[in-house]
């Protein structure tokens, strides 16, 4: 809670400013942190690590038309973070990187969470239709048996897995006699914080955006909130239901 705070008084002072992810606490101070950064001209970098996992940069370079998101980010349950839902704990990372490879913001959002170790939203299922007509359809869960980072994306002619833990990612395409072709998707290995912190270095030197601005986090963000609304929509809707039913 105390991201803008800090965040904007550094700025102030004449410094950059590397903060981590989700940029903060409400979309206000997420605004005013991007609104700083503009108007003192200092680099405001947000920390989604995974635009940093070298196999994401591998995918990035090859995106042509993204229509469809199949995403998977499931983890075994732990005592962190329980003070947040799980859109803005684990999903976030996925809205951002949806996001930057569509370039649109979703125009319909439906989605459904529910609640099952803590009073926070554990698991929850995402669909998001963006204009071009891409769909994305999200899950994220801190309540698995396994962990799990996975994402599946399809576009004219070919289909792309990832696996965020390995970091690698395959390249499936039709051949010209219509048959299967794989070839594993060339991924540079490296340490995703490494390059996170070379790559904020950089922009201080060369006064160049960052890869993840400000602006876009807080694009993550207006989604990941947007999605916790309809959430509460759809869990009132299943009270009701669950009600009249008695």
């Amino acid at each position: 809670m105390t991201h803008a705070e800090i965040g904007c008084r550094l700025m102030a002072l004449g410094l950059d400013v590397l903060v981590e992810k989700p940029i903060a606490h409400s979309l206000e101070a997420a605004r005013e942190l991007v609104e700083t950064a503009e108007r003192t001209g200092k680099i405001l970098e947000v920390g989604h690590l995974e635009r940093f996992n070298p196999a994401v940069i591998a995918l990035s370079s090859v995106v042509t038309k993204p229509l469809f998101f199949e995403i998977h980010r499931l983890s075994e349950f732990s005592p962190r973070s329980l003070d947040v839902d799980v859109v803005l704990d684990l999903m976030i990372h996925d809205i951002d990187i949806v996001l930057s490879l569509t370039g649109e913001t979703p125009e319909e959002i439906r989605a459904a969470g529910i609640s099952i170790l803590t009073p926070k939203v554990d698991i929850a299922n995402v669909r998001l239709q963006f204009p071009g007509g891409c769909v994305a359809n999200l899950t994220a869960s801190r309540v698995s048996t396994e962990r799990v980072r996975k994402l599946r994306l399809f576009q004219p002619h070919e289909y792309i897995s990832l696996d965020y833990t390995r970091k690698d990612a395959a390249r499936f395409r039709v051949g010209p006699d219509m048959a299967i072709q794989f070839a594993p998707l060339t991924v540079t290995k490296d340490e995703p914080l490494r390059l996170e912190l070379e790559q904020f270095f950089e922009s201080m030197i060369s006064r160049q955006p960052p890869r993840v601005t400000g602006a876009q986090a807080l694009a993550a963000l207006e989604t990941a909130f947007a999605i916790l609304d309809k959430i509460e929509l759809h869990s009132r809707r299943v009270a009701k239901a669950v009600e009249g039913g008695v």
